[in-house]
């Protein structure tokens, strides 16, 4: 039971957790915190939060557990904010997407990485945002990664892997450098694919023709690129190794399939994509298999 849970960044990510967490019956007094004064009503009066303040150490006084959900570039301001803010019994965790930016911001702040600060990542998400977007089924059968360090008190790491199961979420567990390279493939790369792709299409002559012939493939691959830009600019950032090594593996990837199709290689084009079509397929039967 958390008896007073602190959500910092009331939005798709932490009022989801929110909901989620009241309608599993393990949380208290749910206090919100955030910059927009009337996205913060807005929270109370859809039941994600009981009430709010616009100061996170004010937020965070008395909670139990403090989920940070703001965009990576103001995870260290945050941080500072609720330097000595917190209850000695408290637990702190956040839900940014690269995980070495936040040991680092922690880091920086606190001199070292606190016993009581879990890092964690939900791999959840819309291409909506903002509090009205959240709904309680967003974290089911869905995937919380948790990078612990070797500073990370066990009872910390417990109660925030047990606040994500009582979400619905499978929760696993690995080092930050290793999410974040696993991130940067599987989450990073295919958001500067699909912004990449908008992009050059709208920068074409005929682009009003190309749009408007445009079929469900093209929604469906591009659906991504409809995620707030300035959050992905700065997990990008964040993230630029890694996401850099993805980019230049996909390059020469599809700069051997351009070279297939230009020598005529039908056979070369058929094993790429048959070989997709066969991985996504057993793709597919992995998430059949967590429902």
């Amino acid at each position: 039971m958390i008896k007073r849970l602190c959500v910092i960044g009331v939005g798709l990510i932490g009022g989801s957790l929110a909901l989620a967490l009241r309608r599993a019956g393990v949380v208290g007094e749910v206090v919100g915190c955030g910059r927009n004064r009337d996205s913060l009503a807005r929270a109370v009066e859809l039941g994600v939060i009981d009430r709010w303040e616009q100061d996170p150490s004010k937020a965070a006084a008395g909670a139990d557990v403090v989920v940070v959900c703001v965009p990576l570039r103001a995870m260290q301001e945050i941080f500072r904010r609720l330097r000595g803010a917190l209850e000695p019994s408290a637990v702190l965790t956040d839900v940014g997407s690269v995980k070495g930016s936040v040991v680092e911001d922690a880091r920086q702040v606190f001199g070292e990485v606190p016993a009581w600060l879990v890092p964690g990542h939900p791999i959840a998400g819309t291409e909506h945002s903002g509090v009205d977007a959240a709904f309680a089924e967003l974290y089911e059968r869905r995937r919380v990664v948790l990078t612990p360090l070797a500073e990370t008190a066990p009872e910390a790491l417990e109660r925030v892997e047990g606040m994500w199961r009582a979400a619905g979420s499978d929760v696993v567990k690995m080092e930050p450098e290793h999410h974040d390279e696993v991130l940067a493939a599987t989450s990073h790369l295919p958001h500067a694919l699909a912004y990449a792709l908008v992009d050059t299409l709208a920068r074409w002559d005929d682009r009003q023709e190309i749009f408007e012939l445009a079929a469900g493939g093209f929604r469906d691959f591009t659906r991504i690129a409809s995620s707030d830009p300035r959050m992905w600019r700065d997990i990008s950032a964040a993230n630029r190794e890694w996401l850099v090594a993805a980019l230049r593996r996909y390059q020469s990837d599809l700069q051997e399939l351009t070279d297939a199709l230009e020598a005529e290689n039908d056979e070369h084009v058929l094993r790429v994509y048959q070989h997709a079509c066969d991985e996504r397929a057993r793709f597919l039967k992995i998430l059949e298999g967590r429902k």
